[in-house]
């Protein structure tokens, strides 16, 4: 089996190239990657392209299936640019798909693609995907999945299957998380148990969590069964307020929503922050997940509890870890501080 893995040199992305070499189904894995890294694995080659603008056709001619997991969280001061890369993007993919003759199709979907609901009962994959309309993260994923329908309407005959993970966590995703959302002025050495000594309580915040390596094996199981539709994916417990307060130990103070949300706001508008103030607000929310059809239809066991992969994060966080990959580059301290703010914080890809 040939799997074409779109976005490999991610988050995501290293850990299902991983998982897909450990598994001797697959005889041979094409990561694509806007950038080339230095890290190689068995029995995968690399081809440098953007899906907003390549080729993808012939990348994906021979393929038995494509694992597209590209997606653009950054400049959120441009939604120009993350809209061509994820949404147009992503139809530039499956159109490549179709042409190519590639018979099964993984998107990466998410949790943020669902409609808000109430935290106090899990939902299932029927619940509604119209996404949040304060935050571009939740909109786009939204409405690639309109665009899905349309696919797989249009496409029968392709196995499609849409992933839909909670936070997804690594030690080595940790510094690229800080840049993406937390920014240059997160002080990495504090990020350390009993180093913090308050926490915000906001109403609400209540997230699914998973590891990489989890999500890995999830999709590893979606190429290689015979399996379609969607499939939540998240680890256990549902993690709160009370449960990042036994993480870093600390205490936690109560902040209304609209205190948080407008401080985030202001921090977003004074170019100290990268993450868009409707983030929050879409974590808000965000539903929480049922996630028996995964269990039940993909044999899917996650092997991370939701508190270890926060745990590995925030170690990950203090030590600056990474990978030699783009997306993943280790911190670098001051200088790399630096070149963030001098090239805008939420200002480029």
């Amino acid at each position: 089996m040939r799997v074409v893995v779109v976005g490999a040199t991610g988050n995501v992305g290293t850990s299902v190239v991983r998982a897909l070499a450990a598994d001797d189904t697959v005889t041979s894995i094409v990561g694509v990657a806007r950038r080339l890294p230095g890290w190689q694995v068995e029995r995968t080659e690399w081809r440098q392209a953007d899906v907003a603008a390549a080729d993808l056709t012939k990348i994906f001619e021979g393929a038995d299936a494509v694992v597209h997991l590209a997606w653009l969280f950054q400049p959120t001061r441009t939604p120009a640019i993350t809209w061509r890369a994820n949404v147009l993007g992503s139809m530039r993919v499956f159109r490549a798909v179709a042409e190519a003759g590639v018979p099964v199709l993984v998107h990466a979907s998410s949790v943020g693609a669902y409609s808000p609901a109430p935290k106090d009962r899990p939902v299932d994959e029927s619940w509604p995907t119209h996404g949040w309309p304060g935050a571009s993260y939740g909109m786009e994923k939204a409405y690639v999945e309109r665009v899905l329908d349309l696919f797989e309407h249009d496409h029968p005959a392709i196995r499609v299957v849409r992933m839909r993970p909670g936070f997804i966590f690594q030690r080595a995703a940790a510094t690229e998380q800080r840049r993406l959302f937390g920014g240059p002025f997160v002080p990495r050495r504090l990020v350390r148990t009993g180093r913090i000594p308050v926490i915000p309580d906001i109403p609400g915040l209540r997230l699914q969590v998973l590891h990489a390596e989890d999500a890995a094996q999830a999709y590893r199981l979606a190429v290689t069964r015979e399996v379609r539709g969607a499939f939540n994916l998240a680890a256990e417990p549902v993690i709160g307020t009370n449960e990042l307060a036994g993480l870093l130990g600390a205490r936690t103070v109560r902040v209304p929503e609209r205190m948080a949300t407008a401080a985030m706001a202001a921090f977003w508008h004074l170019r100290l922050l990268p993450a868009e103030p409707g983030l929050l607000e879409l974590v808000l929310r965000m539903p929480i997940m049922k996630t028996d059809r995964a269990r039940e239809v993909l044999g899917w066991r996650p092997r991370h509890s939701a508190l270890e992969a926060m745990r590995e994060m925030f170690e990950g966080l203090h030590d600056g870890a990474g990978m030699d990959t783009a997306p993943l580059a280790p911190d670098r301290g001051p200088v790399e501080r630096i070149r963030e703010l001098a090239t805008g914080i939420g200002r480029r890809p």
